[in-house]
């Protein structure tokens, strides 16, 4: 089965055994979306938080787009799963990143950085996937998928936060650490990860054109999309 459609996302094949050809989380430095960071160490503005460099920025921009495709799979999680332990990890799934977006915005607008209220495509073809999705077969792709993102977001967070001089960035990298890390532990719990494919996939480089993993840039006067928390149950 391929799991993405679109020519640009990424693809999933299962059989016997499990296959991926997704890449490493990469998106564009901001002001403005479209600029792909090329000097991650420049620093391109001096803020009260301390200086801001294109890594910086473009860290900002990757939690705010992984919390656009995994916030909705988080809720098509907790009312799919066919196991309590899949229905656990859609709930955090949405807890944890109503949290983390809400403080990526707040970062976002005190250091000036624009933020996208869409996914890239690849990632949305990871949302597509799942949607199209049922039983067992959701539950497996939902908990590698996932499970290979965050283990390739988890490396870019430990380097943000070894390496950035602005503490509103180095606030954002400790919450994402804690939120990626619980995301990684409930998805484990599921039972349903390959760990030999997901190892692969995560130190896999790059191989999708930068377009299909750049989130697009909000229209001008677009209202800011507000991941909400989940109801009370």
């Amino acid at each position: 089965m391929v799991l993405v459609s679109r020519k640009a996302a990424g693809t999933l094949i299962l059989g016997g055994a499990l296959t991926f050809t997704l890449v490493s989380l990469v998106y564009p430095a901001m002001k403005g979306v479209e600029t792909v960071s090329s000097a991650p160490s420049r620093i391109i503005a001096e803020t009260a938080a301390g200086p801001l460099t294109e890594a910086d920025r473009d860290f900002v921009v990757k939690v705010r787009a992984a919390g656009l495709w995994e916030y909705p799979v988080g809720q098509m999680a907790s009312e799919r799963g066919t196991t309590k332990a899949v229905l656990t990890a859609g709930r955090h799934l949405v807890d944890g990143h109503t949290a983390l977006d809400a403080t990526c915005r707040q970062v976002a607008a005190q250091l000036n950085i624009t933020l996208p209220n869409q996914a890239s495509p690849q990632q949305q073809g990871f949302v597509a996937t799942l949607r199209a999705d049922t039983g067992r077969q959701f539950d497996t792709d939902l908990a590698n998928i996932l499970r290979v993102t965050h283990g390739q977001i988890f490396s870019t967070i430990a380097t943000v936060r070894a390496n950035t001089r602005n503490t509103l960035v180095r606030q954002l990298a400790d919450q994402a650490n804690d939120t990626v890390l619980d995301h990684i532990t409930v998805l484990e719990k599921t039972g349903l990860v390959n760990f030999g494919q997901v190892q692969v996939q995560v130190t896999a480089p790059p191989g999708l054109p930068a377009e299909a993993m750049t989130p697009p840039p909000p229209a001008p006067g677009e209202p800011q999309v507000v991941l909400t928390p989940a109801a009370a149950p």
